[in-house]
């Protein structure tokens, strides 16, 4: 099977909606995963977030009017949605933030998923360190190596905004890597 292009399997939501969410599933599913994974931490947290970002593009997918490029939709899709349960998770817990932030640390070294050394986990671990809209600029640049004028479109940001963001998260993590 040849990669359809996100012209093409819109074209096919009218035609063939399942077909066409699968395409997009196949497309996207990595990329929103790992977008997920690197903010939650979690591998099975990770999987029900993304689960819940296919149902939510699946639901409002008339809605997109291509007046942004459908990878900056399903971006800020997942970004809205991997945020929102965050919150919720603090929430639902009743803890602060930093609580969280100890709690997803921890879950680093208990990841049996993860399979990096010991300064991928320090890496990981001063990432999660980072208030969380730092965070998610950190990990869109630094891993998924999104240009600023996407993310300024996805997150609804200035492109100044998000470099001065990413300049102080790496401050912060160059920190956190030589104290520790």
């Amino acid at each position: 099977m040849s990669e359809f292009s996100d012209e093409e399997i819109l074209d096919l939501f009218k035609d063939n909606p399942n077909y066409a969410l699968s395409l997009l599933v196949k497309k996207y599913q990595k990329q929103v995963y790992w977008h997920v994974r690197r903010m939650v931490i979690d591998h099975d947290d990770a999987n029900d977030v993304v689960q819940n970002i296919f149902i939510k593009i699946w639901r409002n997918i008339n809605n997109f009017r291509n007046e942004s490029r459908l990878y900056t939709w399903i971006y800020r899709i997942a970004t809205n949605e991997t945020l929102t349960f965050l919150k919720q998770k603090r929430t639902f817990l009743f803890i602060p933030m930093i609580n969280v932030e100890k709690e997803l640390a921890s879950k680093i070294d208990d990841d049996h998923f993860f399979k990096g050394d010991e300064i991928q986990r320090k890496l990981q671990k001063a990432i999660i360190g980072l208030p969380k809209k730092q965070r998610l600029i950190f990990n869109m640049k630094y891993f998924e190596n999104i240009k600023y004028e996407d993310m300024a479109e996805i997150l609804g940001t200035s492109v100044g905004a998000l470099k001065a963001s990413y300049h102080l998260s790496v401050k912060k993590i160059e920190k956190y890597l030589k104290e520790n």
